[in-house]
Order: structure tokens, then sequence, then C-alpha cells
């Protein structure tokens, strides 16, 4: 008799990416670079959290084409609609329902100890609505909807995934077990970039200073001119030290981009001033990018390929979806249609 071959079933992981602004080359080396081999290791679903963007106010054409250049460079980067979910967050109407019910099982004092509605708050005291104190539940909701095993976080998300977990276990503790309590990971995280413009901040897409921060889908010659304006200190030396925020920057980006180690980077220009330096770092970061743009300028040019693919996204991420929430609105009392 053959023997029976099991194969271990993948974790499934969520993310989510606001489409508020085009991603920085911060978000890029910092985490976007890596996304396409962690879809082969997880069964990973990926959406953009239109949604959540509206607890500030967005112009309504700019957020239909921020979405839409979000879901190109998110293909452009390497994800694969045939080995991830990848859907628009609007287009799958199970979050706003389940988002609702989860609001029903969250205590306002544990929203209330939301750090990022107190920041939120003082960053928009003009618009302090009620979607940004119950933005928590909805990401609950967007996290449990999948029975994700882990969430991707960095340090400002880990508030929100740990009463997400608090919500799913006060349900499943009412119902008995509904959701799966997803697990926090915590990725190899890639390089760390500064701003151009004042390197002892991180790089921005709210930097005030527009020379600070390097865009996806900067042309070339923008790219190069904001690397060339690039802060350094009055040294002229190429090397990796205290207190020369600026060089060190420089470097991590050339590192993250070339493979090069500091000791290598540092023995290449040795001798060499900051503007070889400055051009060299720029040319790196283009010819990085250059497969990204052309892929994203292709898919651009394609809106009919990129409808067909979110529709086929929200079609596999509603269906998926759909089974949990009706589990969960069976298991609170609601009459089944």
């Amino acid at each position: 008799m053959a023997e029976e071959i099991k194969v271990e079933r993948k974790k499934k992981s969520l993310s989510l990416i606001q489409p508020t602004s085009i991603p920085t080359l911060g978000n890029y080396l910092g985490a976007m670079k890596g996304w396409p081999s962690f879809q082969e290791d997880f069964d990973t679903v990926f959406g953009i959290a239109d949604l959540h963007s509206i607890t500030v106010r967005q112009e309504p054409k700019k957020l239909r084409e921020q979405t839409t250049q979000l879901y190109a460079l998110l293909m452009a980067v390497g994800l694969d609609p045939e080995k991830s979910i990848l859907f628009v967050q609007s287009h799958v109407p199970q979050h706003a329902q389940l988002g609702w019910i989860l609001n029903c099982y969250t205590m306002f004092g544990e929203l209330n100890r939301m750090t990022q509605f107190k920041d939120k708050s003082a960053q928009h005291a003009d618009n302090v609505n009620s979607g940004l104190f119950t933005y928590p539940c909805l990401m609950a909701a967007d996290i449990l909807l999948y029975q994700a095993d882990i969430v991707p976080v960095g340090n400002d998300q880990k508030q929100h995934l740990e009463i997400a977990r608090d919500i799913a276990e006060r349900f499943n503790g009412i119902y008995g077990n509904v959701f799966t309590v997803p697990e926090p990971y915590f990725p190899k995280l890639g390089a760390r970039v500064m701003s151009l413009a004042d390197p002892t901040r991180k790089m921005s897409k709210s930097d005030p200073n527009p020379k600070g921060t390097v865009y996806l889908t900067d042309e070339p010659g923008v790219i190069m001119k904001k690397f060339k304006s690039a802060v350094t200190d009055s040294e002229m030396s190429v090397r990796y030290a205290e207190g020369k925020d600026g060089i060190n920057n420089l470097m991590t980006i050339y590192s993250a981009v070339t493979g090069d180690s500091f000791e290598k980077i540092e023995a290449d220009f040795s001798g060499r001033g900051y503007g070889d330096f400055k051009k060299a770092v720029g040319e790196a970061v283009v010819a990085e990018l250059e497969p990204v743009q052309k892929k994203y300028n292709e898919l651009m040019s394609d809106k009919a390929y990129l409808k067909e693919q979110w529709t086929r996204g929200a079609d596999t991420a509603s269906r998926i979806s759909q089974r949990t929430l009706d589990k969960a609105m069976k298991k609170v009392g609601f009459l089944a249609k």
C-alpha cells in the first residue's frame, strides 16, 4: 500500500496597505521588496485598505487614482494574482458588515486606549470622526474574515493586532470556535530609509520637503536630482559613523540595492567626494526601480486588465470571507435569508 504523503498547509497571512499616497523608496526597501518571496512561504492575502483611508478626508478623484496606481504597483513589485489574493477592500462588503458586528463586541474603553486614535485626533482635530475611533474593529474584521494565522506588523500596528486578538477571543468565548486568533509576525525588515532632506527622520509620504522623499514612480531625472541634493556633512569622507546621519543613510540605501557591505562601500569610495557617491547611489536606485517602473507603466496603460484582476481578486476574497461572515452571523442569531 502506497504511503500517504501529508502536505503541510501553509499558514495564511494578511496584509493591507492604504492608498493615501504613492509608496516611497523607504516603503519599498523596508518591506515591499520582500513581499514576492513572502508569497512563496505563506498563503497570502493582500488588500488595499481604501475603507480605512477615509477616516481622513480624501479628494474622491485622487483616491480612485491612487487606488488604481497602488494596485498596479503591488503587481509591479512582484505580487502575483495567481499566487496571492489581491483585492480592494471596498469591493468586498463583508469587511464593513463584520466590522459592524465586531463594533458590538468591543468595549469603549479598549478603543479609547488606542494610541493611533489619540495621535490622529491631534493631527486632524477638525475631523475626529467615529470611524477613526472604531478603526480597530474594521481592522479586526479584515484579519478575522480570512481566518489569518499571522499578520505581519510593525511597531505602529502592534496595538491594533492585540485588540483584534482580544475581540476574537471574546467572540469565541461566547460562541465557540468562530475565528482563528491571529499571531503577530515580525518579518525580517529591509533597510530603514531616512529622509534625504533630514536624515534624522524616517522617509515619509507626508514629508513637507519634497526633496526628502523618493517615490516609486519618480522619473530617473527626478530621483537623481533628489539624491544630488541629499543632506550630508562637511567631512567629505564616505564612511559609516556616529554623527554622519546623511552619509549613513545613503550608505544604507546603496547597500540595500547593490548588496555591497559598508566595508566595501567605504573601500570603493575612499578618497572620492560626496558628489561621486551621491551620483552612484542615485544611479543604483534608478537601476533598482527600472523594472518596477517598466511593469507599472505597462499595467497603467491597460486599465481593463487591472480591472479584470481586481474584480477577480474581489470575487475570491468575497467567497472566502462570506463563509466566515455567515458563521459569525448565525452564532449571533441573525436570520438566514
